[in-house]
C-alpha cells in the first residue's frame, strides 16, 4: 500500500500548521483543539521549515518550565524533517518512523506539503490490508 492511498482515506487532506514566529503557547493550544500529537512549521503553509510535537513541549517543560510557553514554536521545533512522498509505502514510511523515533511525517511533493502521515494512520491502514487479506484467504479456503 502507497502512502497517496492514507492521504485519500483521511477524513481532511488539509494539514494543520503554525508560523514559526507563534508561541508555544500557541501551539499547544492548536495541538488540543485538532486532538493531533504534531503540527508542522510553516511560515506560507506551502514549505515545510519544521516540526512541533507534544513531546517537544513536554521537553522544554520538563527543562525550563512554564517561561517556554512565551518563545518562538521556532526555537523548539525539530529543524531535521524526514519526509516521504505520496508513492512511498507504508512500509518504508513505518520503517523510516521507527528508526527516527517519531511519529509524523509530513507529505512533500516537489517541495509542496500536500499531507502528513502519522503511525496511527499507518497501523490503521495496515490492519485493514491484512483483514482483506484474512477474508480472501478465508474466502479460497472455503471456495466462494
Amino acid at each position: 500500500m502507497l502512502v497517496q492511498t492514507i492521504l485519500k482515506s483521511k477524513d481532511s487532506a488539509d494539514v494543520v500548521t503554525i508560523r514559526s514566529d507563534a508561541s508555544v503557547a500557541e501551539a499547544a493550544k492548536l495541538l488540543a483543539e485538532n486532538h493531533i500529537g504534531g503540527v508542522v512549521v510553516s511560515d506560507d503553509g506551502i514549505h515545510v521549515q519544521g516540526i512541533l510535537s507534544e513531546r517537544d513541549i513536554v521537553r522544554e517543560l520538563a527543562k525550563v518550565g512554564s517561561g517556554c510557553l512565551v518563545n518562538n514554536v521556532g526555537s523548539y521545533m525539530t529543524r531535521k524533517i524526514v519526509t516521504c512522498t505520496s508513492q512511498c509505502s507504508v512500509e518504508e514510511v513505518m520503517q523510516r518512523m521507527t528508526d527516527g523515533r517519531f511519529r509524523h511525517m509530513p507529505v512533500v511533493e516537489e517541495g509542496t506539503l500536500v499531507g502528513i502521515v502519522t503511525i496511527g494512520d499507518l497501523v490503521k491502514a495496515q490492519l485493514s490490508e491484512l483483514a482483506m487479506e484474512k477474508n480472501a484467504l478465508e474466502g479460497m479456503i472455503m471456495g466462494h
